[in-house]
């Protein structure tokens, strides 16, 4: 890194974004068809504006990242920083939602199969 020019300096430490970017947009656009192919069931349509707002974040912080590496503006370097941030928190709670959802089902799958195993019990088998 240099030291006499600041924007050189922005430039180093935005560049494994920048590479990034192309990465940062697909996973951007999965998630956006992500969030509207859950909208489509109804029960999804509850959670799928999450993916979908994710997706936006994560497209706006590649966005962001280009431009600190053309221009070397801190602004734009903080506007990248907290788009990330923002997307990590969404998808934290994303998968928080998710895991909740996958032990509720397996616990209420858990519970029918006991109780079905006591039914068959009772019936003299």
């Amino acid at each position: 890194m240099e030291q006499g020019n600041p924007q050189a300096s922005l430039r180093d430490l935005i560049e494994p974004l920048h590479r990034g970017k192309f990465w940062m947009q697909l996973t951007g656009v999965m998630l956006i068809l992500s969030g509207v192919m859950t909208a489509i069931s109804i029960i999804g349509l509850v959670v799928a504006w999450i993916p979908i707002w994710a997706g936006v974040v994560l497209m706006q912080a590649a966005g962001s990242a280009s431009r600190v590496y053309t221009s070397g503006d801190p602004g734009e370097m903080k506007v990248a920083m907290g788009k990330l941030k923002t997307y990590f928190t969404i998808f934290g709670v994303l998968i928080l939602i998710y895991l909740l959802l996958a032990v509720g089902g397996m616990l209420l799958g858990m519970a029918g199969m006991s109780g079905m195993m006591e039914g068959m019990g009772g019936m003299g088998m």
